[in-house]
């Protein structure tokens, strides 16, 4: 969700960063901030390191600057998304060491932040903020007194020489940074950026971060574990951003940082490396997007880029409502009192489309883990249907956009039989969030494709820590089984990155076969029949095939009659060997598929990586990563809408805006 701008070179730096952040506010924020040093004062000396931050939109951190200006040819500028600690001046970044003389802003979260905030204490460090940003720049601040005490690894001196790939020049361009004579550190042979690559590899999470020191003029240092990042390389001057709009107008030559590497800014290049101080080349390349095309980020299309940006919305989506320490789950977003959730009686759900298999998949996790019963309505058919709601009961509304007209009205409804009411939801201010007791945001951002995607699997993501919530306050988990949830929830993101690095090739080989089918059949059982529906709708959506998704044990109450050797049958077949309903469910799914093939079926499976056992039953198999059973849903679907996209692309469809459809459906 959040931005990063940051800027070296000739120009007074503020006006470009304040101008990226303006051009990345799409991703949702609620703070932001500036940090600027470098050039000359009127009487002839160097800026100093200068702070400005503001709560709020962009537009109070430009009245602050406006009032209290700041100048400099080198700085790096943040928008926030609150994760750790509230949306205060305080929390905001970038946030110093405790020599006031580093500043870092980041994106992600460090989940071992405790363990080094605490080891920190114990060296006498102090802490001014709430937040897990600030424990980096103490972390780096202590590597660098270690090496300045003869303490830690020596790193080699990457001062020393940089190179930068131009784009269009087979030639490289050579660096030699004088020493810092303005350096307070004792021992200046250990540069910034080897200060940096220690530290990071003593962080456990995601990470995405900007890093300068008065110490060192003219240099900024970047760093990527997760979150996105993107260099540009100007002319004699250099950038880095969370995302290519940001500074697009400045360059269109970019380096997309990778996993495991460290970009050193300077004012004559860029110096690549990986965490471990070993060199890398610099290939940058020639950006020919229009503004729509930029917001795309490369990508062919939104749908693609959306589903891509899944591991980072689940990220969002989960920070700062977990405790990676202790499992528990916080949420402040609601004016229902504790005691009220505890004496909740059952709960009614209400959704459209995509959010309502949400909803359904919702269903299993909150009466499984809170033991509450949950009723799933189509929206659109609530209030028709003269609905008996408890006022002990809650609603609870799923809508990516919260201005569909026909999820108010059940929200309408539900309040007035006397229901509180909470939303699920992707925009914050919108009709549905203002009319609820609460809210639970989605930190999804922008979802332009029709198709939901990133947005669906967000609801999924809201609905467990919900449920995980709910069970803590009624005493149903013990907090051995929520810290075990809570540590698997974390670990889905890298998990969702892992599938799609793998199903793609696989979805684009079955798209190439299957493209020209004219029916398709989904299946699965419990949570995993939900997912069946949504595959099915994503089918149907974008490529204009007819799809059904149906539970795996009705089979032979109809759909049977349709299986021939034309009809592809996608089968949800993964299980969770720990749960011994979960193994249950997998070999009923098994018989099911059976009852496909003894019929000439062509089955393409989504199972779990190597179960040899479903891939000698099925021709075509889709493998993802073991994980608890409610959480497979969100591994699950993945596949699913890439298998979509590429059939809807091979038949031409118009994947961003399927026909007839819209993103928000504001009428009934």
């Amino acid at each position: 969700m959040c931005g990063i701008v940051g800027y070296i070179g000739p120009k007074a730096c503020v006006p470009v960063i304040m101008e990226g952040l303006a051009r990345l506010e799409y991703r949702g924020y609620d703070s932001a901030g500036i940090a600027v040093a470098g050039g000359l004062t009127p009487d002839g000396k160097p800026n100093p390191l200068q702070l400005r931050r503001a709560p709020g939109k962009l537009r109070n951190l430009a009245a602050i600057l406006q009032k209290d200006p700041v100048h400099g040819t080198y700085g790096i500028g943040h928008t926030r998304w609150a994760t750790h600690g509230r949306p205060t001046e305080e929390n905001a970044h970038p946030h110093r060491d405790g020599t006031g003389s580093l500043v870092v802003v980041h994106n992600g979260i460090v989940e071992n932040y405790l363990a080094l905030k605490n080891a920190l204490i114990a060296k006498g460090h102090k802490f001014m903020s709430e937040t897990d940003t600030e424990i980096i720049a103490h972390v780096i601040q202590d590597e660098l007194e270690l090496a300045s005490k003869g303490l830690g690894a020596p790193g080699p001196d990457s001062r020393t020489r940089a190179t930068t790939d131009a784009p269009d020049s087979n030639e490289s361009q050579t660096v030699l940074d004088d020493p810092n004579p303005y350096s307070l550190i004792p021992n200046p042979s250990l540069p910034l950026e080897e200060a940096v690559r220690r530290a990071v590899k003593r962080l456990t999470g995601a990470f995405a971060i900007g890093v300068l020191s008065a110490h060192e003029p003219d240099k900024l240092v970047a760093a990527r574990m997760g979150p996105p990042a993107v260099l540009g390389i100007g002319d004699g001057e250099y950038f880095v951003a969370s995302d290519v709009p940001g500074i697009l107008h400045h360059t269109r030559d970019i380096y997309f940082l990778q996993d495991g590497e460290v970009a050193t800014l300077t004012t004559s290049g860029i110096l690549l490396t990986d965490f471990e101080g070993g060199l890398k080349p610099l290939k940058t390349q020639r950006i020919t997007w229009d503004p729509i095309q930029a917001e795309k980020a490369g990508y062919k299309h939104f749908m693609l880029k959306e589903i891509n940006e899944q591991p980072r919305a689940i990220r969002d989506t989960t920070l700062g409502r977990v405790s990676l320490d202790t499992g528990k789950v916080f949420f402040d977003e609601f004016n229902i009192s504790e005691d009220e959730f505890r004496k909740t009686t059952g709960i009614t759900i209400a959704a459209c489309g995509t959010s309502w298999h949400a909803g359904l998949a919702g269903k299993f996790m909150i009466e499984r883990l809170a033991r509450l019963p949950v009723d799933v309505d189509y929206a659109s058919e609530y209030r028709y249907r003269d609905p008996i709601p408890n006022p002990t009961d809650l609603g609870l509304l799923i809508t990516q956009s919260g201005e569909t007209a026909d999820t108010i009205a059940a929200q309408q409804e539900l309040i007035a039989k006397g229901s509180k009411t909470i939303a699920i939801c992707n925009v914050v201010g919108s009709a549905v969030t203002r009319l609820a007791a609460g809210t639970i945001t989605t930190n999804a951002g922008p979802e332009i494709g029709v198709a939901s995607t990133k947005a669906f699997s967000a609801q999924l993501t809201a609905l467990f820590t919900f449920a995980l919530y709910l069970a803590q306050l009624r005493g149903t988990v013990t907090d051995e089984q929520s810290l075990a949830l809570v540590t698997e929830l974390a670990r889905i993101p890298a998990k969702l990155e892992e599938v799609l690095r793998t199903a793609d090739d696989v979805c684009c080989k079955l798209a190439k076969e299957f493209s020209t089918a004219r029916d398709f059949l989904f299946l699965g059982r419990g949570i995993h029949y939900p997912i069946a529906l949504e595959g099915a709708l994503k089918l149907k959506e974008i490529s204009y095939i007819h799809a059904e998704g149906y539970p795996a044990g009705e089979m032979k109450h109809g759909p049977n009659a349709l299986i021939d050797e034309t009809l592809p049958v996608v089968v949800i077949a993964t299980k969770d060997p720990s749960d011994p309903s979960s193994v249950l469910k997998y070999e009923k799914t098994l018989s099911n598929i059976q009852e496909v093939t003894a019929r000439s079926g062509r089955v393409i499976a989504i199972a779990i990586e190597g179960d040899h056992e479903i891939s000698q039953l099925v021709e075509h198999t889709i493998c993802i990563p073991p994980t608890h059973e409610l959480l497979l849903p969100i591994l699950e679907v993945v596949p699913l809408q890439l298998l979509a996209y590429h059939i809807a692309v091979r038949r031409g469809c118009d994947v961003d805006q399927p026909r007839n459809l819209a993103k928000s459906v504001t009428v009934e």
